[in-house]
């Protein structure tokens, strides 16, 4: 057996049989690993990010105010891509669901409002910085014109404020025409004691008087037809509306109608949600956001004076018909001419 062996061994070291020593010697190795190869694309995309954080720290660093105009590009063009996405899973719930507009909850009903309202005024800014190297044209647009080209998403933290207060006064400069326009139609009601009711109403607001909700009820007669309902409206009382809603005064006038009969009865819809879910969930920028769409300016009010006016909103929406919306968009101006007054006193 000794022998066999050594033989065997022989045979082996001689090459006699080399398939054996093939296998013998030249067995797959596995070796045990944590890490795992990075892709070219992962490690691309590291690089990319590194060389854009030494980008932005050179121009943090070097350019203090073209860096602001540059991360607030930066940072309202994800948020928008965000709100695209949640957007576009709310329409694909609408159409799954078969769902409309005015089913849907208050904050999805509200995005799908703001967001519309938002890619309209955008749409000419994102067309112009598709192609490369032309969102340096976004950043002058940013500079010189900020306020009137770009959107919310694009002002820095320092101008959203200030634009909305700028978006305020320009509507409350048509608060007085508005105000005039309503006096001149109370004189052409017949019915004394509606005439009466609304020329009370009307002086006392110009005189500085918040209204009740009861006083504002009383006249709702005047809106659901002659003289004050939609249809009944001239073409300055609509141009004077519209600012209020920040939309164009310069349609023809059956379009100035028909878009403020949209947005009012679009703002119903949201009351109605609102009803539902309670001005009490909303938190404060909610509150404040709801009413400054509604005509109040919220911006040196507290969060629960707000919500007090919000309320009562919400109470005198419920209780009119979609004939009477046009009482509803007057209410834009009847609510909030004075409140600020009437908090302090």
């Amino acid at each position: 057996m000794a022998l066999y062996r050594t033989g065997m061994c022989r045979r082996l070291m001689n090459g006699g049989d080399r398939r054996l020593v093939s296998i013998t010697l030249y067995q797959p190795c596995h070796l045990s690993t944590n890490q795992k190869p990075q892709s070219v694309l992962s490690v691309i995309t590291s690089k990319a990010r590194h060389l854009n954080a030494r980008y932005e720290q050179f121009l943090e660093r070097k350019f203090p105010n073209f860096y602001i105009l540059y991360s607030t590009f930066m940072k309202g063009s994800r948020m928008l891509l965000i709100e695209a996405k949640e957007v576009r899973e709310i329409k694909v719930n609408m159409r799954s669901r078969g769902l409309k507009f005015h089913q849907l909850t208050y904050r999805e009903m509200e995005k799908l409002r703001q967001f519309r309202r938002d890619i309209i005024k955008a749409a000419p800014v994102v067309i112009i910085s598709i192609p490369p190297f032309a969102n340096y044209l976004v950043f002058v647009l940013m500079y010189f014109f900020p306020r009137q080209l770009l959107i919310r998403h694009f002002w820095t933290p320092k101008q959203q404020p200030e634009f909305l207060e700028i978006y305020h006064s320009m509507r409350k400069e048509v608060y007085k025409d508005v105000l005039e326009s309503l006096q001149i139609a109370a004189s052409k009601v017949s019915a004394e004691p509606l005439h009466n009711h609304m020329v009370q109403l009307f002086t006392q607001v110009q005189r500085g008087v918040h209204p009740q909700l009861t006083d504002i009820e009383a006249i709702k007669a005047a809106f659901s037809g002659p003289p004050l309902s939609m249809t009944e409206l001239d073409g300055i009382q609509m141009k004077a509306l519209s600012r209020i809603l920040f939309l164009t005064p310069h349609l023809p006038a059956f379009f100035l109608q028909r878009r403020l009969k949209s947005h009012i009865l679009e703002i119903r819809h949201l009351d109605a949600a609102l009803l539902q879910l309670r001005v009490d969930e909303l938190t404060d920028e909610e509150v404040k956001r709801a009413c400054y769409i509604r005509g109040l300016n919220g911006a040196h009010l507290g969060a629960e004076a707000c919500r007090r006016w919000l309320s009562c909103w919400i109470q005198l929406s419920g209780k009119l018909e979609v004939s009477e919306a046009s009482l509803l968009l007057h209410s834009m101006v009847l609510l909030s001419t004075n409140y600020h007054q009437s908090i302090k006193d």
